[in-house]
């Protein structure tokens, strides 16, 4: 596996912000699942801190595909709903497993787009 996206994951999974921003461009662009596209990290270090503050969450049966600049991971999501997260279902402390996947392009060894899915209803759904 591609140690930038190792890295990635493994900074993600230890709740590790700092180590997840040092695997990705300057002008990275995050598409979110059923959100706008932010670009650069102080976004998604603002993305991130929110999710932090609302969810826990580990990735569990992680399998990467690369090919060239790009790669994919498909993963199994499995978390507790902290803290209301807007207009969604109030948190009770709610857990939730779903499958997700993200697409990924690198540039100059780094992470320059992150495109994520998983099933909204299907976690509306676990949390309601």
């Amino acid at each position: 596996m591609n140690e930038t996206l190792r890295h990635y994951f493994d900074a993600f999974n230890s709740g590790d912000i700092d180590g997840m921003l040092a695997q990705l461009t300057e002008d990275v662009a995050h598409h979110v699942n059923e959100g706008e596209v932010r670009i650069g990290k102080i976004k998604f270090r603002a993305f991130c801190d929110h999710m932090a503050h609302c969810y826990a969450e580990q990735l569990t049966d992680l399998v990467i595909f690369e090919n060239g600049d790009r790669a994919a991971a498909e993963f199994m999501v499995n978390g507790e709903y902290l803290k209301t997260d807007g207009d969604l279902p109030e948190a009770k402390g709610q857990t939730y497993h779903l499958p997700g996947g993200s697409f990924m392009t690198l540039r100059d060894g780094k992470i320059s787009r992150i495109t994520t899915y998983y099933n909204l209803s299907d976690w509306l759904r676990q949390v309601s």
